[in-house]
């Protein structure tokens, strides 16, 4: 067991502020445990709702802030990350270098377990500059003297607003047949299986949520989120796999970094354990008029 069942063990949550972050501190805080969230400003991470026991204010790009922060700490969960480049960061600095940071201070402060987000099939999208970071901290993390739990969702139910803002739009455009399959999971479910998935020590966990779906069904239940006739048209697998080569070399990585993840994730399943119980089609109602 990570800690004796008369303690309250403490974790501590990197990326607390971001959309999974959240509701990470939401979970454990509902599991009795002591959260310990890691922000850039405290006061600004009170002010937006983030519901944590104690605020540390550091920053995981900088290791010489990081000293002592997770003393008496029983887990460490990271789901840092970025999305799109910012504040003249890559996603080495980030995805890599800032974790590696964090792992670092986590083995020299004793902490018994750390827990990792990464993103499911990692490993098949090493020439994407997003995911490599991550695999290549996932490959330093895993070999390392620290006990981990590495969870790969397969996408989050906010990564299927595309769908719906072409819905939205009256068409919804596809590669291929649109045959391959996904199981996005909503936040509060990863959130869920994350901690489950840790307390019973595993070492790695490809997640999705209850439903799979091809990109057809998911192009048609966003339409019938917005009641509307469902319009899908397919376009050749050619142009897709043109857009991975060219974009890198004519575009800067800050614009073509979020799409070639998109564009590469879009040519496999992205099916994982089936968790969970939210309803994607509730999730698309909730933002139709958003």
């Amino acid at each position: 067991m990570l800690y004796r069942e008369s303690d309250m063990p403490t974790v501590f949550i990197a990326g607390s502020t971001g959309y999974l972050g959240r509701h990470l501190c939401r979970e454990y805080q509902k599991r009795g445990w002591s959260v310990r969230a890691l922000v850039r400003d405290s006061a600004r991470a009170r002010h937006t709702g983030l519901v944590a026991d104690a605020f540390v204010e550091a920053e995981a790009t900088c290791p010489e802030t990081l000293t002592g922060i997770m003393s008496g700490c029983d887990l460490v969960i990271s789901s840092l990350g970025i999305t799109r480049q910012r504040d003249g960061l890559r996603y080495q600095d980030v995805d890599f270098q800032a974790n590696i940071n964090l792992l670092q201070e986590a083995i020299a402060s004793g902490v018994k377990r750390f827990g990792y987000i990464h993103v499911l099939n990692g490993d098949k999208m090493t020439n994407v500059a997003l995911v490599s970071a991550k695999q290549a901290f996932v490959d330093c993390l895993v070999s390392s003297p620290i006990e981990s739990t590495v969870i790969a969702p397969s996408g989050y139910f906010s990564d299927m607003s595309d769908f719906l803002t072409m819905a939205r739009a009256g068409r919804v455009w596809l590669f291929g047949k649109g045959s391959h399959q996904i199981n996005p999971i909503d936040g509060e479910d990863l959130a869920a299986a994350t901690a489950q998935t840790i307390a019973s020590e595993k070492d790695w966990l490809d997640v999705g949520g209850p439903d799979i779906f091809t990109h057809t069904e998911l192009a048609s239940l966003a339409f019938d989120a917005l009641g509307k006739p469902a319009k899908i048209s397919y376009l050749p697998d050619a142009i897709r796999r043109c857009a991975l080569w060219v974009l890198p070399k004519i575009t800067p990585l800050s614009f073509h970094g979020p799409i070639q993840f998109f564009l590469c994730a879009m040519g496999m399943h992205m099916v994982g354990e089936q968790h969970g119980c939210k309803s994607l089609l509730d999730h698309f109602k909730q933002q139709r008029n958003a």
